[in-house]
């Protein structure tokens, strides 16, 4: 179709998407022309009668596939945050040929033989250090992916990765299906008794979207712990709430993991690697499985030691309800009440001096205005692809135009759980586009006229999520390879964490924390009490993302050799056991039936990234405070050393140049009580 709005550059601001425009009828046209294309512009360099060189070679690579960038990125952020069964029917038709798309290019022999012609000749090239490190990624990604099997490799090699990218697919959909399934209602508001008004307004209305007038639905989130069981007073439903969030994706997705995991073990063997966690770590800042394996089980014994200690104060408060053994479902449930009574502190009670929209104005943005300068302007006159997006203008300290940020904060029934962060334009000077970024949460929906009130927890993400958006706005690179978050997996996590500690420094948490009805600020001494409490419940927060990070960590270093993984869930319980966090009362935060991460979005052998990247972050909140300069100068200094540099250089470089020195481990140890 001659109309469809792929084919073209978008003529909107930013070259932001028309979404107006956009069809789920212009996808499918747009994916094989965008392909077609590519592969067309691909043989032509293979081609080119001319001696390989930077330009005609890299360059030209780096600019081809314009169509299929720009459907891809609109494709697959419709299909997280506002999918339909059309979109996942076409995610799974789609994705084996993408999979198949990019084996076409990197297998091509004619095409890698000029590339390592340059690669061998790089330090001969004249070339400046960015287009070197993209000549030597480059290379390095086609290596990777294959190009030096012989055919018979590389034939097997095509063959499991369309068998991964369907499994992928069917992976997010099942996921998305057995959340929406899973989802617990109740007849009564009395059942849900302990949680807020608001809270319980929000489940009515949640019911109401759901078709299900009358009742009241509360919804799973990704992860294992549901946020409402700190609060139920309701053990049974407490228990029901649990046990259907633990239990999704287990006879769907557990055969399918098992299935992805053994696949990803052969191709590595393909590779020359034992064990797919070998072959992702090769190229992270990690570099070996011994790097990451030592860094988690140095932080087993003591969390589980901490958790363990935690688990005491927390069964001595259930004894007292007459509850003999505290259960998973009522872990969160008496924490909540001993961090009340130790503290002083009700969370759920503050919940109102933490709304949506000042948080963002307020808190957020005012962070980014502190640190870097920036300021946002809503345009409403911007479409975004849902009613709920809503799109922000973004300008640097000078006043000029920097990028497009759109938010997307309300949980729906079309949108996967989590928060997450995309890119629909990546920053390049090669292509002369600057960014727009999508930052997606899932803060339930509150009732009409009510406001949107968060969690201590969801102020958190919201604040983590636009460390991401971040990390794409300030992209100050040429080539669209590098650009914003385009750096290695167990790195990207790392400005996002840092920007987390705007929310509780006083400057900022004083600027948001007020009271959405009286505009009171949150109490100073609640503050400090708050800010203690902080640290209660290290032992179970390391011990639950430890399990995941660790389950991961058995499904991706299991070899070749091994037995496809006959009973997913006895596996699960062997790998917790094995590691020695086998921890009844604390279960992963989250199970192999839906382990987004690591079995559809790219985290595999990858979820220990966010400790792994914790360590920086820990390092980097400590010189943000004690470098002897102000917030606005130390986060200049951040955004030009690190924050813009993209994967333009060795992101361990960028932070040593922040730092002054070699990241170390003990600031990680101390924030969780892990000495």
């Amino acid at each position: 179709m001659s109309d469809n709005p792929f084919f073209a550059p978008s003529t909107l601001v930013y070259e932001l998407p028309p979404f107006a425009e956009i069809r789920e009828e212009h996808y499918r046209p747009a994916f094989d022309r965008g392909m077609a294309d590519q592969l067309a512009e691909a043989a032509a360099i293979a081609a080119n009668p001319e001696p390989p060189t930077f330009e005609n070679t890299v360059v030209a690579l780096e600019r081809s596939g314009a169509v299929l960038r720009r459907v891809t990125a609109a494709f697959f952020n419709q299909d997280s945050s506002d999918t339909t069964p059309g979109i996942q029917e076409l995610d799974a038709e789609i994705s084996p040929r993408l999979a198949a798309h990019a084996d076409a290019i990197h297998l091509d022999a004619a095409l890698f033989a000029r590339l390592d012609a340059l690669h061998a000749a790089r330090h001969e090239l004249g070339l400046d250090a960015e287009s070197l490190r993209l000549l030597e990624r480059r290379h390095t990604a086609f290596v990777r992916a294959g190009a030096r099997l012989d055919a018979d490799g590389q034939r097997r090699l095509r063959e499991i990765n369309a068998e991964l990218a369907a499994d992928a697919a069917a992976f997010r959909k099942n996921t998305h299906d057995a959340s929406l399934a899973g989802a617990v209602a109740v007849d009564s508001a009395a059942a849900l008794d302990g949680l807020s008004a608001t809270a319980v307004a929000a489940a009515a209305e949640n019911a109401r979207a759901l078709g299900q007038d009358g009742r009241w639905v509360l919804s799973l989130k990704n992860f294992s712990n549901q946020s409402e069981l700190a609060a139920l007073t309701d053990r049974a439903l407490r228990e029901r709430l649990l046990t259907a969030s633990l239990r999704r994706g287990l006879d769907t997705n557990g055969p399918l993991a098992a299935r992805m995991a053994a696949l990803r073990a052969e191709r590595a063997a393909l590779l020359g690697h034992p064990s797919h966690a070998s072959y992702v770590v090769a190229d992270e800042t990690a570099g070996t499985v011994e790097a990451v394996s030592a860094m988690l089980g140095r932080l087993v014994a003591p969390a589980v030691a901490n958790a363990e200690r935690e688990a005491a104060d927390l069964a001595a408060a259930a004894a007292a309800d007459g509850i003999a053994e505290l259960a998973a479902h009522d872990w969160a449930f008496y924490a909540e009440k001993v961090r009340a009574e130790r503290y002083e502190v009700d969370t759920a009670a503050l919940r109102p001096y933490f709304e949506l929209e000042r948080v963002l104005r307020d808190g957020v943005f005012h962070a980014a205005n502190l640190a870097y300068g920036l300021t946002f302007t809503e345009r409403p006159d911007l479409t975004a692809y849902h009613p709920d997006a809503r799109v922000f203008e973004v300008f640097d300290a000078d006043g000029s135009a920097l990028g497009l940020f759109i938010g997307d904060f309300h949980a729906r029934e079309s949108k996967r759980g989590g928060a997450w962060m995309n890119e629909l334009v990546p920053q390049s000077r090669l292509l002369g586009t600057r960014p727009v970024v999508v930052n997606n949460l899932n803060i339930a929906r509150p009732a009409p006229g009510e406001a949107a009130l968060l969690s201590w927890d969801e102020v958190r993400t919201l604040f983590h999520e636009f460390g991401h958006a971040l990390h794409g706005l300030f992209s100050d690179v040429h080539y669209p390879s590098f650009a914003g978050t385009e750096v290695p997996r167990d790195f990207v996590e790392f400005p996002s964490q840092v920007n987390e500690m705007w929310m509780t420094r006083p400057e900022v948490l004083a600027h948001y924390a007020r009271h959405h009805v009286t505009g009171e600020p949150l109490d100073a001494a609640v503050v400090e009490r708050m800010l203690a409490a902080e640290n209660y419940g290290q032992g179970f927060r390391t011990v639950e993302y430890l399990a995941a990070a660790l389950l991961d960590w058995a499904w991706h270093t299991r070899t070749a050799a091994d037995p496809v993984v006959a009973d997913p869930e006895e596996f699960e319980a062997r790998a917790l056991a094995g590691a020695g966090i086998a921890l009844a009362a604390v279960p992963p935060r989250y199970r192999t039936g839906y382990f987004n991460h690591v079995f559809s979005n790219g985290y595999s052998a990858g979820y220990y990234a966010y400790i792994w990247s914790e360590v920086l972050d820990a390092e980097t909140v400590e010189w943000f405070g004690a470098n002897g300069r102000g917030v606005r100068e130390s986060g200049q200094l951040f955004r030009e050393r690190l924050l813009s540099r993209g994967g333009s250089r060795d992101a361990l470089e960028c932070v040593r140049d922040v730092l002054g020195r070699e990241p170390e481990i003990g600031p990680l140890l101390a924030r969780r009580g892990l000495e």
